[in-house]
């Protein structure tokens, strides 16, 4: 126990944040949260960065994070890629310099993409990666050899192509959006590394993607729900014809399982455009899987044949079904099946996989009691996660920490967690599309009832009192925290618990 006189860090993360007028609150969150962090003294996992310690790159950094900020928000689309288009053409197409495999589907895309990358590194490989959203540092967004570019790296890139976005923003009816200008950061920057393959995650859908101005030599499809139907579409079939545009002529597709529907949009999609299919659970799949400690030991079936005991430190089936979808990728992107018949080497696969890690998907960060973040906030992704806890722990009470987005089906979410949470404690991340505490608890309410209900506005709040109801079950009992329904609200409540 520390000293009770002594002040809390989280008590100080409002005034922090207060402290901050002039700037963006997504921005200043994540500013508190650092200092915050570095107060209780935690060191940051290695890969996911928090504000840089020079002054001065920190204060660069802010500057070009503010200039990004009054763009059209990432989720703000227009179904077009002619601004993005025209913004390559003035840099010189450096999105043609390299091979890319890119990444598409509802849930798991940024976890196959870490698989992935870790492969091909394995394979002496240089990589870069660009995901979203980011968990802590928008620097995270684009990685170079397995982790994030340096904030100075992000700074000079940005000013690097700063002219040219400006003057395709004067050509244009309207600007870059912040996801354009983020796409074009990443292709520049991995065509001055320069690498020798990019993995690429689209942000949303896949024919209107800004990263849709790459052709893929593989397109993946993780699984495919419906999510963001107000502009995708009301079914995984509608869904899916959105997603299959990131499948190019002559490209190799691998499809995770798939709802039947969306599974015959896309593969007519592959047939229109003479692409190659491995499909999930025919061509490739998992064969065998237990739990172990720290994740599962799988055994895979590639295309070109079988990898036995595989560690994965990753929690779920789900991240052994993402684990199949990335081995099938690397394979398909070396011509395993195709150009060669042997299949990878086992030693390598396996050391790439037991480097594998994914922030803030079934991650713990603190025990006694254990708190677990997980990312989920649509109901399949809820879904996968519920059965990844009941796996994974063997919590006798586990109480919920929830803070959503307005634009999610947060009935769906709750619902899928009901099951597991004993208790819920409804918060709110710091972003304008953070669905307000009061509104998601009526929802909270309705499916977990009155009794089970607690709401605590700001996240410190709420991560206190759901550590004190998990608390109750006794220093020696199996009681737990899993703090979901955004990431952004999961990326708050790492920098305000660290790790350990």
């Amino acid at each position: 126990m520390s000293d009770q006189n002594e002040p809390d860090p989280l008590d100080s993360f409002d005034e922090i944040i207060a402290a901050e007028t002039d700037r963006d609150p997504d921005l200043a969150v994540i500013e508190a949260g650092s200092r915050t962090l570095r107060t209780l003294g935690g060191p940051p996992e290695s890969g996911v960065p928090t504000r840089p310690a020079d002054p001065e790159v920190d204060k660069a950094l802010r500057e070009v994070e503010a200039e990004l900020a009054t763009r059209w928000g990432e989720t703000k689309l227009e179904p077009s890629v002619s601004r993005i288009a025209a913004l390559m053409d003035v840099l010189g197409e450096p999105q043609r310099a390299y091979p890319s495999i890119h990444i598409t589907g509802t849930n798991g895309k940024t976890s196959t993409a870490r698989m992935i990358e870790a492969l091909l590194g394995a394979f002496d490989l240089r990589t870069g990666r660009y995901t979203s959203p980011h968990v802590q540092s928008i620097t995270e967004r684009i990685s170079l050899d397995g982790a994030p570019v340096s904030a100075e790296r992000f700074v000079e890139t940005y000013h690097d192509i700063k002219p040219y976005v400006e003057m395709v923003d004067a050509a244009q009816e309207y600007r870059l959006s912040f996801f354009e200008v983020l796409t074009g950061m990443a292709y520049a920057a991995f065509a001055d590394a320069p690498v020798d393959v990019a993995v690429v995650e689209v942000g949303m859908g896949g024919s209107w993607d800004a990263t849709n101005v790459i052709d893929g030599d593989v397109a993946v499809v993780t699984p495919i729900d419906l999510d963001h139907t107000d502009r995708l579409g009301g079914t995984p079939a509608e869904i899916a014809v959105e997603k299959g545009g990131i499948i190019k002529t002559g490209a190799t597709v691998i499809l995770a399982q798939q709802p039947v529907d969306a599974a015959q949009v896309l593969l007519k999609k592959a047939v229109e455009v003479d692409a190659t299919v491995a499909r999930e659970g025919l061509e490739f799949g998992v064969v065998a899987r237990q739990v172990a400690v720290g994740g599962q030991l799988v055994t895979l079936r590639g295309v070109g044949g079988e990898y036995p005991e595989v560690y994965l430190p990753l929690h779920g089936p789900y991240q052994a079904h993402n684990a199949a979808v990335a081995l099938a990728a690397v394979e398909a992107f070396f011509g395993v099946g195709a150009q060669r018949p042997e299949p990878l080497d086992i030693d390598t696969v396996r050391k790439a996989f037991a480097s594998v890690s994914a922030p803030g998907r079934m991650e713990v960060v603190r025990r006694s009691p254990t708190v677990v973040l997980d990312a989920a906030h649509n109901p399949a992704g809820a879904h996968a996660t519920t059965e990844a806890v009941r796996e994974a722990f063997d919590f006798s009470r586990l109480i919920g920490v929830v803070g959503a987005s307005g634009d999610k089906n947060v009935r769906g979410l709750l619902e899928a967690y009901e099951p597991i949470f004993a208790e819920v404690v409804i918060t709110q991340n710091t972003s304008h599309r953070a669905m307000g505490a009061d509104e998601l608890a009526a929802i909270a309410v309705e499916v977990f009832g009155e009794e089970r209900v607690q709401v605590e506005p700001r996240l410190p709040d709420a991560l206190e009192a759901a550590i004190t109801l998990a608390e109750e079950e006794g220093e020696f009992a199996g009681g737990g925290v899993l703090v979901t329904g955004s990431v952004i609200t999961v990326g708050e409540a790492r920098l305000l618990l660290g790790k350990g």
